[in-house]
């Protein structure tokens, strides 16, 4: 089988798509699965993919171990896609938050354990700054990323810090910051008209000035991995274009923790380059409703467990 390489991305999402169970069936069925599972068990020095497959949720959705089960997952999903594809190779690897860790190992810019040790170290850091530097996100829909901007400006100056933390894709963009920061922009944003404003269960103000702790932390760590050139291009959340270059991609991670992520422009940019199939790899299907929503025309497939895998074979084929 041989797919349009020029044509597909894979995507790799990031933290808040774990649910207890996550992975199991890709283990029970999948040998190159297995070992990646067994191997991060033997890297972490504890059981994550018990935590995994039995929970309980309360422990999974802790950022120390949320992160590396989503990270695990997801290089199992790319691994067993591999084993059925050899040398195959997609235009762009693309990962939210997180999940652009996840894409060191499919570009081959990091072998497994490292990238692993350092999905660990991210998760710590932010842990540990969001105990520091108390804060909050909210997720507001209905509003453009224009007038978000503007709202989160004005509250900053009279009430409490608070920036845009992803925009997801048109009508969803995310906002992080202070509690009081937050909550004005939720209060805000429904008399500017959004949809709704959801203020959600996360204790960390991720991609705010707020992680400013977690992000010289995490960029030495980086400094120690020693990032290689990917095989193919990582179209990265603060570039939000393709990075080809090792020093490239080591500036687009150092930046992640307290920058934006541009997810809606990084597939406008995919989209531009001719990609038409996205392939999301991991838990659940967030990249791919969020492509959707981006541009309803493209082709989505998700590898999350066993029975997604002949889809996705039958959709490359046809790309």
């Amino acid at each position: 089988m041989h797919a349009s390489s020029s044509t597909v991305a894979v995507l790799f999402p990031g933290q808040g798509s774990q649910y207890v169970g996550m992975g199991r069936e890709l283990a029970a069925a999948f040998p190159e699965a297995r070992q990646v599972f067994a191997e991060a068990d033997a890297v972490l020095g504890y059981p994550l993919s018990r935590i995994m497959w039995e929970g309980p949720e309360t422990t999974l959705n802790q950022t120390e171990y949320t992160q590396p089960a989503v990270f695990v997952h997801a290089v199992a999903a790319w691994r067993v896609l591999k084993a059925h594809l050899g040398d195959w190779m997609p235009r762009f690897a693309a990962g939210h938050s997180l999940g652009e860790l996840t894409t060191l190992v499919a570009t081959e810019a990091l072998d497994f354990a490292r990238a692993l040790r350092l999905v660990q170290k991210r998760a710590q850091v932010m842990a540990e700054a969001g105990r520091r530097n108390p804060g909050r996100m909210a997720a507001l829909l209905g509003l453009s990323i224009e007038k978000v901007e503007g709202l989160v400006q004005a509250i900053t100056e009279r009430i409490g810090f608070v920036q845009v933390a992803n925009d997801n894709c048109p009508g969803q963009v995310v906002v992080s910051g202070t509690p009081e920061g937050v909550q004005a922009a939720v209060e805000q944003a429904r008399d500017l008209g959004a949809r709704r404003a959801i203020v959600l269960k996360v204790s960390v103000a991720a991609h705010s000035i707020l992680m400013a702790p977690a992000q010289e932390a995490f960029r030495a760590a980086l400094v120690q991995a020693r990032l290689r050139a990917p095989r193919y291009p990582v179209v990265g959340n603060v570039a939000a274009r393709a990075l080809q270059a090792a020093d490239a991609l080591f500036a687009d991670l150092s930046a992640q923790l307290t920058g934006p992520v541009r997810w809606r422009e990084s597939v406008e940019h995919m989209l531009e380059q001719g990609v038409s199939t996205f392939v999301e790899l991991g838990p659940g299907q967030v990249l791919s409703n969020l492509v959707k929503r981006i541009h309803r025309p493209a082709r989505r497939l998700n590898l999350d467990g066993p029975a997604d895998l002949e889809r996705v074979l039958t959709g490359l084929s046809a790309a």
